[in-house]
């Protein structure tokens, strides 16, 4: 079985791609996803978010939602606005966001690669979330939202994806500010070239899109078990990706904030704090510039804190500055021993910067803010490698992929 393969993609037509591309379906609240595609019939978040057809207050996990975007995808490729590839492809994809470019491929990757950890995992699954992926993909028989995946250093495939990115492109859109531009690599020759290369690779590493890998798997397993003719071959047995070289992948810092110091006056706090970490005021706001530094938001002033090397361990998880700061003060100090349920705190996207920080601070929302040092893809790499899972919300990818310009279809 191949690592991944080509397919034969559902995508805009000639021109259409910006009147297609959409942001990823779990970015955008359903209020926002109705504003983003008002006007805009062919937006994929008709598809992608199809409760914004109808009634407001309609759950977005009831039956009718799932209909709903059948009967939407239905008409975009009666339109016209999509149309499939007559035979399977590999699709170079860049995306480029301000100075920052990145290119990489969109394939089929393989479920049972998946099932035996060849394409790791790094974050555990919400059966809600898994469930709601499985109507949506049975309901479409085709899989619309991409994983993200990296690969390891490959510079043959950057070689073959940079020549491929060469010409004129198939698609070319903006979404956001963000450019999302695709090449068709239609090639036998240069396929089988990008195929052997994958399969020689040691292991593929999802970014983002856990719960679609997993969805892709329940469904593979539930199809072939129903399929007494099943040889391996079939569309199922395959899930949509998109695979950026890991030296690419750009992950941006994943802050925290917090509603209170747990009965403690900003005196106390900081006292404690002394005891883990080197606690020194700034001037400005804090940006960490190395693993092991935070900056901290308290009553109007910046601290810069370093965590004691003595604290940091030897472990993958461990020694993530997610976990340092976790364990050495939001858990022990603050209280909060399970970040993915307590309400007490949330969580920015560095995409957002460090005024986003002050501001819910200032405004009396939350009593402090935490700024982290961006997690590396090294370390994602190394989580994944141990089979061991990171802490909620330890990265934050950017650019985003762009929905609709590639579909899996599984018939």
């Amino acid at each position: 079985m191949n690592l991944i393969q080509p397919f034969a993609a559902l995508r805009p037509a000639s021109g259409r791609a910006n009147d297609v591309v959409a942001p990823p379906y779990d970015v955008l609240s359903t209020d926002e996803a109705r504003e983003r595609a008002s006007g805009r019939p062919w937006s994929f978040l008709h598809i992608s978010k199809p409760e914004i057809d109808l009634p407001a207050g309609t759950n977005p996990y009831a039956p009718e939602v799932y209909a709903k975007a059948t009967e939407n995808l239905q008409n975009m490729i009666q339109a016209g606005v999509l149309v499939r590839d007559p035979a399977p492809c590999y699709y170079a994809y860049r995306i480029v966001m301000g100075s920052h470019s990145q290119t990489g491929i969109v394939a089929a990757a393989s479920v049972a690669d998946y099932d035996i950890n060849r394409i790791r995992k790094h974050e555990f699954t919400r059966p809600d979330k898994e469930d709601d992926r499985v109507r949506q993909i049975e309901a479409l028989d085709a899989q619309t939202g991409p994983v993200l995946l990296a690969y390891p250093d490959a510079p043959e495939v950057d070689a073959i994806l940079a020549a491929a990115s060469n010409g004129t492109p198939d698609s070319d859109a903006e979404l956001d500010g963000v450019r999302h531009t695709l090449w068709v690599i239609r090639d036998a020759a240069i396929q089988a070239r990008i195929t052997a290369a994958f399969n020689a690779m040691p292991a593929l590493y999802i970014a983002d899109g856990h719960h679609r890998s997993a969805s892709a798997s329940r469904i593979a397993a539930a199809r072939r078990a129903a399929n007494p003719g099943h040889t391996g071959a079939e569309p199922y047995n395959f899930f949509l990706s998109v695979i950026f070289p890991a030296h690419e992948m750009r992950i941006m810092d994943y802050n925290r904030v917090i509603t209170d110091l747990n009965g403690l006056s900003a005196e106390a706090f900081l006292g404690r704090v002394g005891a883990a970490f080197s606690v020194e005021p700034a001037a400005t706001a804090v940006k960490p510039e190395r693993p092991g530094s935070f900056g901290l938001y308290l009553a109007g002033r910046w601290y810069r804190l370093g965590i004691r090397p003595d604290l940091i361990p030897a472990d993958p998880v461990g020694r993530l500055d997610v976990s340092l700061l976790q364990n050495n003060l939001i858990a022990p100090i603050l209280g909060i021993t399970d970040p993915r349920r307590d309400k007490r705190i949330d969580f920015v996207g560095g995409i957002r910067g460090l005024p986003e920080l002050e501001k819910r601070v200032n405004s009396g929302e939350m009593a402090l803010a935490f700024a982290l040092h961006p997690t590396h893809m090294g370390d994602l790499m190394a989580v994944a490698d141990a089979n061991e899972v990171m802490p909620p919300k330890s990265t934050w990818f950017e650019p985003k992929l762009a929905d609709g310009l590639a579909s899996h279809m599984l018939e």
